[in-house]
């Protein structure tokens, strides 16, 4: 079984390890200067058609810019072409659901995409989907009756945190914000059951929408209180939204401007999954163990 992972970020690595552990050959692409992974194929993004040739499963993790995805932009045809492949994950997000006002959304909940990054997301769910597709105009209307030979999943990830991206690297640097926002909930997803996530996935040849979202949404708030209590520090005095929203990127003003819970029981049924980490503080203790407890 060969694996080809198009970028080879946060969770494309961790994916890798996972797939090596399990018997994959496994190739990644890289744009240059990435630093070599023992066991892992590195060839150019813009020299993959061999890779491509050869995989029998494909992950794409690369966000999309202005120009749509950059995967399907190059290589469309070369992966409709592929003589091996058999099954495609997209490793998407659950901000293409947009802003629920605080109710839950799961897998059947139609997008609604509340920003231009967003937009471009949803544009690319679908150009996954159709991928391979039968021209016939009433399998466009659901992706789920297209008449192809490959599988395709599209993994829609929470907040991604781990080893190395998590309040504890917030709160070592002096940088943790207690934002106080009443009611205001985020989802979840430890980056190692993302990789165990995608590896039920593709063992499956999985076909579908899929939601990786812990088990419980949480205030960013209690997140970084239960990381200082972890670490043995105080938490920074809380902060009014209303005060710390003038002073925050435009990134993680999108994320503050949707309220939203996640639920992946869909998924999890699904695919036979339980998260190795349900909720934040089975993660953050995962972390602080990992990483020293300190």
């Amino acid at each position: 079984m060969n694996l080809l992972i198009f970028g080879l970020g946060y969770s494309g690595r961790a994916i890798a390890t996972a797939a090596l552990a399990a018997g994959y050959t496994v190739t990644g692409t890289t744009r240059g200067g990435a630093a070599a992974e023992p066991g892992i194929a590195f060839v150019p993004f813009n020299r993959a058609h061999q890779a491509i040739e050869a995989a029998t499963h494909i992950i794409a993790t690369a966000a999309p810019d202005e120009h749509g995805d950059p995967v399907l932009a190059r290589y469309r045809n070369a992966l409709e072409a592929a003589p091996n492949l058999r099954w495609i994950g997209y490793l998407s997000t659950t901000g293409v659901y947009g802003n629920s006002n605080g109710e839950w959304v799961d897998e059947s909940t139609h997008p609604n995409p509340s920003s231009e990054r967003t937009r471009r997301r949803v544009a690319a769910d679908w150009a996954w989907q159709r991928l391979t597709r039968s021209e016939d105009e009433a399998a466009l209307s659901d992706p789920a009756e297209a008449d192809r030979d490959l599988n395709i999943s599209i993994f829609r990830l929470a907040g991604i945190y781990g080893p190395g991206r998590s309040m504890f690297d917030d709160l070592r640097q002096g940088e943790g914000r207690h934002v106080h926002k009443p009611g205001h909930l985020f989802g979840r997803i430890h980056r190692d059951d993302i990789a165990a996530g995608l590896l039920t996935a593709m063992a499956q040849e999985s076909n579908g929408i899929f939601n990786f979202s812990d088990d419980e949404p949480a205030a960013s708030a209690d997140v970084l209180c239960e990381a200082a209590r972890l670490l043995g520090v105080e938490p920074p005095p809380p902060v009014p939204f209303a005060e710390a929203e003038p002073t925050m990127s435009p990134m993680a003003r999108s994320f503050w401007a949707d309220n939203r819970k996640v639920s992946a029981e869909i998924t999890k049924r699904k695919l036979g999954l339980a998260w190795r980490y349900p909720t934040y503080r089975e993660g953050l203790r995962a972390i602080l163990a990992e990483e020293g407890g300190v």
